[in-house]
């Protein structure tokens, strides 16, 4: 019996996904390299990092119940296509350097870009289903193979396949994100930041291409409107505690994650002396463990979504301690990796347990609404992480977060072992 995750279309959104991944790594190096040459200051690329991913937080929700509302088909793909429009239009823009326009095209990207991943990873777990779903039901039992065990092997569960496919979309976006920034400063070194752009736009053109049969469309009970797809799913939110409790909590944790981040470059090169190639290493071994990570999510397809999730966050916070007493980059490597792993294993336990919690029609929303809290974060963790390696030293700073991470870890625990809340993580 043939495995939902060796479906063709199920293959080639994740081959889109990749694609997209590794292109949007190459353009946002692109332009941050050019911004900063353009201008050589600092503020004008954390301008460019607020606009193109904390910004688009405000509309994302809208634009995905847009694309669900409409009954045309090749929404998802028009999103790839307009964001490859607005990066060709960044690409242009770098022998005309305007920081205003580059910082409100960065911006519609943004919006572009988190709608597209919200209404991509809806539509992979819904494939997923359909596919076990399939596949359970061509499935055909004599009595002497019920008795013998020799029939066809048993298919996923459809909760074991949307796990499957939320790990597979993991495991593409960690090998993009050790991939990426490699790929994109060996082409901006080579080409310069406008080759590096257009390469970004054809990835988006590639990707939207590949996903021409996917339609997102979801019929609405309340109402076809963009208002009453948002209310609808404010509502369910609201009247949802354990889910509720579950985005409150993570988005706390996400802030600590993303926190680690600018603490990162300090560490690497003032308190280990490792120079941009220890930074370097640093970022892949943690991309590194992501990969295996999301690997093992996957083979532990029975494992509790609730404990995983939980086991996930407290190895990253386990990470984060240990580069807060790694006395060497080799150790600290270690630690990055093991922090990677935890990173694997967090959040698609975190989208699966979203997808497990609500209603297939409110999927894609509800994704928006996951995907915005991770960009919030990165708007609220960067600085954070600044300020206490401002106010401390980069050990102290990894010790702030990582017993953060930990503090949530307990809050996230218990959510999960309050079985009569939240049946559905045991």
């Amino acid at each position: 019996m043939t495995s939902p995750l060796r479906s063709a279309q199920l293959r080639r959104i994740l081959i889109a996904y990749t694609v997209n991944r590794l292109g949007t790594w190459i353009g946002l190096l692109a332009l941050l390299v050019a911004v900063f040459d353009h201008t050589h200051n600092a503020l004008a690329v954390s301008a460019l990092l607020l606009a193109g991913q904390a910004l688009p937080v405000f509309l994302v929700a809208a634009v995905v119940a847009r694309v669900e509302a409409s009954e045309r088909r090749h929404e998802l793909t028009g999103l790839y296509c307009f964001e490859a429009l607005v990066t060709a239009l960044l690409a242009v823009l770098m022998s005309h350097f305007s920081l205003p326009v580059v910082l409100f095209l960065a911006a519609l990207d943004g919006v572009a870009a988190l709608a597209a991943s919200s209404l991509l990873r809806a539509e992979v777990a819904r494939v997923a289903r359909e596919q076990a779903e399939r596949e359970r039901t061509a499935m055909r039992f004599t009595p002497a193979q019920i008795l013998d065990h020799s029939g066809p092997q048993v298919a996923d569960s459809t909760e074991e396949a949307e796990r499957k496919a939320n790990a597979a979309l993991n495991v593409c976006s960690s090998t993009s994100f050790v991939l990426g920034p490699v790929i994109g400063g060996a082409i901006v070194a080579a080409a310069g930041a406008s080759t590096a752009l257009f390469i970004d736009a054809g990835s988006f053109l590639i990707c939207g291409a590949l996903l021409l049969d996917l339609h997102p469309h979801v019929d609405e009970a309340e109402g076809g409107s963009v208002r009453a797809r948002l209310r609808a799913a404010w509502r369910f939110i609201s009247e949802a505690p354990s889910l509720r409790g579950l985005l409150l909590a993570e988005a706390v944790a996400l802030v600590f994650f993303e926190a680690g981040a600018p603490i990162e470059v300090t560490y690497a090169k003032t308190t280990l002396h490792a120079g941009d190639r220890g930074l370097g290493l640093l970022l892949t071994t943690w991309g590194a463990g992501g990969i295996l990570g999301s690997v093992a999510f996957a083979r532990l397809v029975r494992r509790p979504l609730g404990v995983m999730l939980s086991v996930g966050t407290v190895v990253i916070a386990i990470g984060y301690l240990g580069l807060a007493v790694a006395p060497s980059l080799a150790l600290a490597c270690i630690a990055g990796f093991a922090g990677g792993v935890g990173n694997g294993m967090q959040w698609p336990s975190l989208i699966s347990i979203v997808q497990r919690l609500s209603p297939a029609r409110l999927h894609g929303r509800l994704m928006g609404a996951v995907e915005s809290l991770g960009a919030l974060a990165v708007a609220i963790g960067l600085p954070l992480g600044g300020v206490l390696v401002a106010l401390s030293s980069p050990r102290v700073a990894f010790v702030v977060i990582g017993l953060g991470a930990l503090a949530v870890t307990v809050a996230l625990a218990k959510l999960s072992l309050d079985r009569r809340a939240a049946p559905e993580l045991a």
